[in-house]
């Protein structure tokens, strides 16, 4: 006998004699013991002082594994058990204290061949043995792939998945769908969830999926662009083979003869232009000026016409419903239509004949409209400028292109005309970070007279469909915006002109509403507004095309009930399309800082978000952007600041700014 401590955590038991297997821990976590406290005698029962038996000398009685097969043999022919005495003189031929303690530490091990209970010994059956033996074998294969698997993982080195087991194929497959967040770590593999434990991607929270992500793009098994919410969408999953093919076949149809072809206006005789970025392919609005007879001048404005080679409810035209519009990404375009219809037969290119809605305006010397028209038509632009190009034709207005700077004086009328209506004109550079070649990069937009006569242009087109539609009640989704109670005219005064007072101004607008009936849209200063002139990119745009044609040929039109269904179809699509959108332009923002985490920018603070966080609005002109950040407590509109990055991480979607004073 001996005396035993069983260590457990930061307790220890002592325990007196041979006590059994399950009432100890493994042999690993067990100390044959020492000295006994001062001033404390031996207890005479022992037989011997434990100290004096020491791990050298059990090890030195340890039985041998013939031993031990010679003793099984016997007691299996036996069949009765025996105590652990009598069992350590049937193996060691002796029953000294070491010896005892020697065997019982053997019994109480890994070893399968002898059952020790309530102090007797049995020998298993041979058929118990070779069911243990297959099992403690099948356990040793799965230990040991799943120590491969964490060697794979803790080597964070690319992996080909044509190479692993279907086991840890799978479980890739899992890591993968738990970084998109289709997966929650319920429902985990259990050898998975604890591979990822052992390599502490977790918290008391639970797994950290950020740095699942992390894990993948080290493994070369996820894009770090990856956007999480584009997964599963329409968007993320393309066009369809049997889509892409409709497109095809519209395409080679576009040339031909289609009906309502020879009721269109014939208007490729006009020198019209269209004004785009340098980057835009598909390209659907284009300008024109006529001077009339009578004296004064009439605006054309054509627009892009998908529904010539696209029927209603056909199955380019359901997918465009189902998007609700073009998908504008840092990486680039995912677009509404097939990229073979938009930048082909759909875009209003320079030279080609083209379909178009073409609408004519005539405003009055105060920008007011005095006549206006809406037909279907065809045209032919003349040249494609970029708004740097249409800048300089405004700028210089040479005789023998003058019709842009007339353009746009009367333009600048009828925005003038606007304001007096109450309408916000809050022009501002724009900063967007794009991806370029992998590379993140920001682009700014200037504004300029170009964009300013663009821009006018698109919402005097919308203006002129709502007002058509007023007149004849015809139900068009309608763009509206509750009126806002701006701060008094003194304190925006006292504000900083610029990104300062615009911010006080827009902090009171509400958000754009869409209905079928018509409404006033207060930061346009217009009674009624649709928006009319992008119906490549925007499916709303394309039901106002469709609901003028079907007026314009004198058919039923969408009743208001008919069509409102069909814009809470489109319009969950598009704000769908807006949250992607944004997390794509959060994602490269981040992307953008973690390459200059070491820079610091000029910045004004504009706003407060959160007061109680110290989360603030600023504005950083070099970059043209208002981004949040942590700033001063005693920050005010305009206060000078200095940015810089605190914390970013675009795989776990964090990014943190502090603005200090400057």
């Amino acid at each position: 006998m001996a005396v035993i401590i069983a260590l457990q955590g930061s307790k220890a038991r002592i325990q007196l004699g041979f006590a059994p297997k399950e009432q100890f821990l493994p042999l690993r976590q067990l100390e044959l013991l020492c000295p006994l406290p001062a001033g404390c005698d031996a207890p005479p029962s022992l037989g011997a002082f434990p100290w004096s038996i020491t791990a050298e000398a059990i090890a030195v009685h340890r039985p041998t594994p013939r031993g031990w097969g010679t003793a099984w043999l016997l007691l299996l022919e036996s069949s009765h058990a025996v105590g652990l005495e009598e069992f350590t003189d049937l193996l060691c031929g002796d029953r000294q204290p070491v010896q005892i303690a020697a065997c019982w530490m053997e019994l109480v091990g890994h070893q399968a061949m002898f059952r020790l209970r309530q102090g007797e010994v049995n020998a298993r059956p041979l058929t118990d043995l070779r069911s243990i033996r297959r099992e403690r074998h099948r356990q040793r294969l799965l230990e040991q792939r799943e120590r491969r698997w964490l060697d794979l993982l803790q080597q964070r080195q690319p992996l080909q998945a044509e190479f692993l087991l279907p086991e840890q194929r799978e479980r890739l497959e899992q890591l993968k769908q738990l970084a998109s967040g289709s997966l929650q770590e319920s429902q985990l593999d259990p050898g998975l969830h604890h591979s990822l434990t052992s390599l502490h991607l977790g918290t008391d929270k639970g797994i950290d999926r950020g740095l699942v992500r992390h894990l993948l793009v080290a493994l070369q098994q996820w894009d770090p662009h990856h956007l999480v919410s584009l997964a599963g969408t329409t968007w993320g999953t393309g066009f369809s083979a049997e889509l892409e093919r409709e497109a095809e076949r519209l395409v080679e149809r576009s040339g031909q003869p289609l009906p309502g072809d020879a009721e269109r206006l014939d208007l490729t005789h006009q020198r019209c232009v269209t004004i785009d970025d340098d980057d835009t392919c598909d390209i659907d609005d284009a300008l024109a000026l006529e001077e009339r007879e009578a004296g004064g001048w009439r605006i054309w404005i054509h627009v892009a016409d998908p529904g010539r080679l696209v029927p209603w409810d056909s199955p380019l035209d359901l997918e465009a419903r189902r998007r609700g519009s073009s998908l504008y990404l840092a990486q680039g375009i995912l677009p509404m239509f097939p990229q073979v219809l938009s930048t082909g037969p759909f875009s209003l290119r320079a030279g080609h004949r083209c379909a178009a809605w073409s609408t004519w305006v005539e405003l009055d010397a105060q920008g007011a409209i005095t006549a206006y028209g809406v037909e279907r038509s065809w045209v032919q632009p003349t040249y494609r400028l970029s708004y740097a190009d249409a800048d300089d034709l405004i700028e210089l207005a040479p005789p023998q292109e003058a019709d842009l700077a007339v353009m746009e004086q009367i333009l600048q009328s009828r925005r003038r005309w606007r304001l007096q209506q109450g309408a916000l004109q809050m022009d501002l550079a724009e900063g967007r970070v794009r991806s370029r070649d992998g590379h993140a990069c920001v682009e700014i937009t200037e504004p300029g007279p170009a964009r300013s006569l663009v821009a006018e242009a698109m919402i005097l087109a919308g203006a002129v469909a709502a007002q058509l539609g007023v007149d004849h009640g015809l139900a068009l989704p309608y763009r509206s915006q509750l009126p806002a109670e701006l701060p008094p005219r003194a304190a925006l005064e006292a504000l900083p002109e610029g990104p300062v007072r615009f911010a006080a101004i827009k902090r009171c607008l509400s958000r754009g509403l869409m209905g079928t009936e018509p409404a006033h849209h207060f930061s346009l200063g217009l009674p009624a507004y649709v928006q009319a002139t992008s119906p490549i990119r925007r499916y709303g745009d394309l039901v106002v095309q469709r609901q003028l044609a079907a007026w314009q040929r004198g058919e039923p039109t969408l009743s208001k009930d008919e069509l409102a269904p069909l814009l809470e179809q489109f319009d969950a699509a598009v704000r769908e399309g807006v949250a992607i959108s944004r997390e794509d332009g959060r994602h490269w923002q981040q992307v953008w800082f973690e390459a200059h985490r070491s820079g610091q920018w000029r910045a004004d603070f504009l706003r407060w978000l959160r007061p109680q966080d110290r989360l603030g609005l600023v504005r950083v002109d070099e970059l043209a952007m208002d981004v949040a950040a942590e700033c001063p407590p005693k920050a005010e509109p305009g206060t000078a600041l200095l940015l810089r990055v605190q914390l970013v991480d675009p795989l776990r979607d964090q990014l943190r700014l502090v603005a200090s004073a400057g």
